[in-house]
């Protein structure tokens, strides 16, 4: 049996869940195919690993679509100040503070899965969002403007626009042909969730090492996620020591700012990869999010242009509906992929700056980039110039994201 819809999304997760809640209360009928929802939240529950660094730019976009309060409703943590410095130079830190831009904070540090639960609960509230789970796509049947999604127990959708928010490895993007440029850092990040001896803390920071930073992000309570980025074989190594053994390694290795940590409650690692795709859109198709790119998670950018790809294709899709215009069409589409991925290859290029001039120990980097924290630490301009690039609020935001 098939049922027809306006836009079929494929993957129901923090960017795909983010664009079919932008186009909620619309006129489009829209369809979200997920294989396997979060575990439901538990406040007794321990921290999960994987977590994001929400920007201001992001809260206003979760904000607008109704789902920041379910959130806030479950456990987030807000942070006021980001700090980063040169290894065995504390001293030289750079603050940044978001008083100094007249908000409350920079941003929260959320864990993934509560990002989207609270984007589910407000799927199911839409009466023009169907939310298919649990559900594999078992082929896709690519015709621009009718396209074919069958899953796996035999249902059959038909799309007049694809989205492809089904991650890295993409089957919509990989079976309507549009292609990559991807190679691998030579870096992993190892992730330890901790608990301290702080207080809960509003900062967020990172100290530079020739190996990679060392960074650490505030959790609720006295939790903390610390990022570790370092040599394939040496995350292989840290992994595999035990935890009395790899806490060692901790105290040995993060700063004194670490202060003293209780206990490990879990760790995990993971391969960095830039990932671009050659197009984001064909007829019949776009792509957001990790479908389309892939980049360093230096400064915690990933998952926050990722919901900008959300916010801007649903502005488009939006406009064209009213206009009476196909959004499947090409004309639609490149609309969305004009304002989306020049802004984003800009930031896989500032990313991958910073990891080749923040990741090694050769003498004249080590010199510029000293003078260069030092010059953003006392340039109040371009100190502020800096605060808004990793709060989200420069260059050409969608709507929502305002």
């Amino acid at each position: 049996m098939q049922s027809c819809y306006d836009v079929v999304i494929v993957g129901g997760g923090m960017v795909g869940g983010t664009l079919a809640c932008a186009l909620g209360n619309t006129s489009l009928k829209v369809a979200v195919i997920e294989n396997q929802l979060p575990a439901p939240f538990e406040s007794a529950q321990e921290h999960d690993l994987r977590v994001s660094a929400l920007s201001i730019a992001s809260e206003n976009i979760l904000k607008s679509i109704g789902s920041w309060q379910g959130i806030l409703d479950r456990r987030s943590c807000p942070y006021r100040r980001m700090k980063v410095w040169e290894a065995s130079e504390e001293h030289a830190a750079t603050l940044f503070d978001s008083l100094n831009l007249q908000y409350d904070h920079l941003g929260h540090i959320v864990e993934n899965r509560i990002i989207q639960l609270a984007l589910i609960d407000q799927m199911k509230a839409l009466n023009n969002v169907e939310l298919i789970t649990p559900a594999k796509t078992k082929r896709i049947d690519y015709s621009p403007g009718s396209s074919i999604i069958e899953l796996d127990d035999g249902r059959q959708l038909v799309a007049r626009l694809i989205v492809a928010a089904d991650g890295g490895e993409s089957r919509v993007r990989q079976t309507v042909g549009i292609g990559v440029q991807k190679w691998d850092y030579e870096q992993q990040a190892l992730v330890a969730s901790v608990t301290t001896t702080y207080p809960q803390q509003d900062i967020t920071w990172q100290q530079f090492t020739p190996t990679g930073p060392l960074a650490f992000l505030p959790l609720s309570g006295q939790r903390a996620s610390l990022v570790w980025y370092n040599t394939p074989a040496e995350v292989k190594r840290l992994m595999s020591c035990s935890e009395e053994q790899f806490m060692a390694e901790l105290v040995n290795e993060f700063p004194e700012a670490l202060g003293s940590i209780d206990s490990l409650l879990g760790r995990g690692s993971f391969p960095l990869r830039r990932q671009h795709a050659q197009q984001y859109v064909k007829e019949g198709v776009a792509l957001v999010g990790d479908a389309a790119h892939m980049i360093h998670p230096l400064a915690g950018q990933g998952v926050n242009i990722g919901l900008l790809d959300a916010a801007a294709l649903a502005e488009v899709l939006i406009n064209a509906e009213a206009a009476g215009e196909e959004i499947s069409s090409l004309a639609v589409l490149s609309d969305y992929e004009k304002h989306r991925r020049r802004h984003n290859f800009v930031m896989m290029q500032a990313m991958d700056l910073f990891y080749r001039v923040f990741s090694n120990d050769v003498l004249p980097l080590k010199l510029l980039r000293n003078v260069g924290l030092s010059v953003a630490g006392k340039a109040f301009p371009l100190k502020r110039k800096v605060m808004a690039f990793a709060m989200g609020l420069e260059g050409d935001l969608p709507t929502l994201a305002k």
